[in-house]
């Protein structure tokens, strides 16, 4: 696994655990010789990410919209900050750069840019494993929905498991390493469970 892609807030949160746990998968990836592909901002748990890894000696790559570049809140010391037109193309470059999608705290955004690589491991556009890093048991009521998604019928168990889930960066990357892409059919027939 060379690089992985995080997804992440540009918040900070309100808990500690979660600016802790972006400093320590930051500093673990650069630890283990994986680059970082993340959105390039310098902001939030996506600054204190990128900071780490690069303090750790890591390579990261930023990949952030014209638009948000213009806020100000691209982070200044990345060697490989690239510019894309739109939030579109930055999801496009980021997922041909990744060999992994991990996605830690954050808010619409992230989960958006989690559901959309996900969605396409589904349809089996590709087969990078997709992770939540659940800091403190953050995702634990998405999961508990998306169990609920499988029991009404509009998702198979095994597209569900296609999404990871750890609560430590080691544990989550050994998972990472280990995934093999299940083959499981995306559509549900009728009467079928």
């Amino acid at each position: 696994m060379r690089r992985i892609c995080v997804f992440l807030g540009s918040n900070p949160g309100y808990r500690a655990d979660y600016t802790e746990a972006a400093v320590t998968l930051g500093t673990t990836l650069a630890r283990q010789g994986i680059g970082l592909v993340y959105g390039g901002a310098s902001v939030g748990l996506m600054g204190a990410l990128a900071d780490a890894a690069l303090a750790a000696g890591g390579e990261v790559t930023g990949v952030i919209p014209r638009g948000i570049l213009e806020r100000e809140v691209a982070h200044k010391g990345l060697a490989d900050l690239r510019i894309v037109g739109s939030m579109h193309e930055r999801k496009a470059l980021m997922a041909e750069l990744a060999d992994a999608f991990v996605a830690l705290p954050g808010g619409i955004g992230t989960l958006e840019e989690l559901f959309e690589v996900w969605t396409w491991a589904q349809l089996g556009s590709h087969e990078k494993p997709c992770a939540l890093f659940n800091v403190a048991g953050y995702y634990d009521r998405l999961l508990g929905f998306v169990d609920h998604i499988v029991s009404e019928g509009f998702m198979r168990e095994g597209n569900r498991d296609m999404l990871l889930v750890a609560d430590d960066s080691e544990g989550l990357l050994a998972r990472l390493r280990s995934y093999r892409a299940p083959h499981v059919a995306k559509w549900i027939g009728r009467g079928e469970r």
